[in-house]
């Protein structure tokens, strides 16, 4: 091969290497600074870890109305002489603890949910540190093409909002009256 296709195929490959980063600064650009703020790391965070909150709240309601439930069938098991009835209350009694063993869910998928946060807060580091290097300026002077326009509906949708954030229950019952 002669020096000029040699120095031709560099360039060749010096420009592909050049499109690469170019498209690599425009993927990062578009997670630093997505069209909606919702789809930020931090805020991607936040959703997981209040659908764990939710879960356990929701686990920890269900799981106290059930032990409710068992005391009341106990009492109600102490008056009762029927033995019909008292295995039918058996059974209820069998049922909560299907209900408590189906519970169990909750702590699984909040482990689950904790390994994906983890990830997306190591793959978040790793970006910020290439938004460094390059310089933010930078990044924010690069174009971003978003994916997908949001309909007019959906930019109307909010919900569900983070505890604190957007309209509160007291604000959205006074449009009611």
């Amino acid at each position: 091969m002669s020096e000029a296709q040699q120095v031709e195929n560099l360039k060749k490959e010096l420009l592909g290497l050049f499109q690469y980063i170019q498209r690599v600064r425009q993927e990062i650009a578009a997670i630093w600074h997505p069209a909606e703020d919702e789809h930020r790391f931090n805020s991607i965070a936040e959703q997981l870890d209040a659908v764990v909150k939710a879960t356990e709240k929701a686990s920890d309601t269900i799981m106290g109305a059930m032990e409710n439930n068992d005391t009341l069938v106990m009492e109600i098991k102490k008056m009762v002489k029927d033995p019909t009835v008292n295995q039918k209350l058996d059974k209820i009694s069998e049922n909560g603890a299907a209900v408590f063993e189906a519970c169990s869910f909750q702590d699984i998928t909040g482990q689950r949910i904790n390994k994906v946060a983890k990830s997306l807060t190591y793959v978040e580091k790793h970006v910020n540190r290439l938004i460094e290097a390059w310089g933010k300026d930078a990044v924010q002077k690069t174009e971003v093409k978003p994916d997908k326009v949001k309909t007019s509906d959906e930019d109307l949708l909010h919900g569900p909002q983070l505890e604190g954030k957007g309209v509160s229950q007291d604000e959205i019952d006074k449009l009611f009256q």
